[in-house]
């Protein structure tokens, strides 16, 4: 039975091995990682209203005086 001739098997892995990391590290460069994120402050809209600058009353039933 022939024996496995295993003498090429490191100069074939370390090369692949190297070229996947080269590989991997393109693949991440090309990503855009955001520095820590803050919260943006939101300026509200302030919307008049005509009810806003008087006291209005609402009257219900319940309220009335009784006659």
């Amino acid at each position: 039975m022939p024996q496995l001739d295993t003498s090429t098997w490191l100069i074939t892995i370390l090369p692949m091995v190297f070229t996947l990391f080269i590989i991997m590290q393109l693949k991440i460069s090309n990503h855009i990682f955001h520095s820590s994120p803050e919260p943006t402050e939101v300026k509200s809209l302030k919307h008049s209203t005509p009810w806003e600058a008087k006291w209005t009353k609402i009257c219900s039933p319940l309220s009335l005086p009784l006659l």
